[in-house]
């Protein structure tokens, strides 16, 4: 098991067809597509700032005749795109594009905007799932900025719940999944 299992699996168990989801990173395309399979005639949207992560989401979604809105923007601008409680999941993977520039990468302060925009957009009962990559060349700031942060979210409208491959060394990811009550 991985952090993208673990987080699939999860997921897995929240959204059904005809569900509104946001892929906030969409990176190379995986959630993108996941969400896509299981939301069937919902709708699926995902962001980045990098053309090459719009692309390689597009090239995966058309090899697996799926369809998204792909948005060439800020996961801090979504919702730009969407009515206040109507989202059932967001997904992010922090970090960087997989093999793609190292310096190209998250940062807390978009995605705290991000996330504070994401939580009202997000239905009671919606789920967020926040995969934290850090280690190598950056992340760790964004991590030790994050983590922190999440503990002030009131315990009375979500629940945050940190995984934690414990044992594992160099820098594992750390899913963590916000529940809107």
């Amino acid at each position: 098991m991985n952090a993208l299992t673990l987080v699939h699996e999860v997921v897995r168990t929240r959204v059904k067809a005809g569900d509104i989801c946001i892929d906030a990173t969409a990176g190379r395309g995986y959630d993108a597509a996941f969400l896509c399979e299981l939301a069937g005639n919902g709708c699926v949207t995902a962001f980045d700032i990098q053309q090459e992560a719009i692309d390689s989401t597009r090239e995966l979604l058309l090899s697996r005749n799926l369809e998204a809105r792909l948005i060439l923007d800020s996961h801090a601008n979504m919702d730009a795109y969407f009515e206040e409680g109507s989202v059932s999941c967001i997904l992010f993977n922090l970090g960087y594009l997989p093999r793609g520039d190292h310096k190209v990468y998250t940062h807390f302060e978009s995605t705290r905007e991000a996330i504070q925009k994401g939580l009202k957009l997000l239905k009671k009962g919606g789920l967020m799932c926040v995969s934290v990559y850090y280690g190598g060349d950056s992340g760790y700031e964004e991590r030790d900025a994050l983590l922190p942060y999440l503990r002030t979210l009131d315990d009375q409208k979500y629940q945050v719940v940190l995984a934690s491959f414990y044992n594992w060394s160099n820098d594992p990811p750390i899913p963590i999944f916000i529940e809107k009550l």
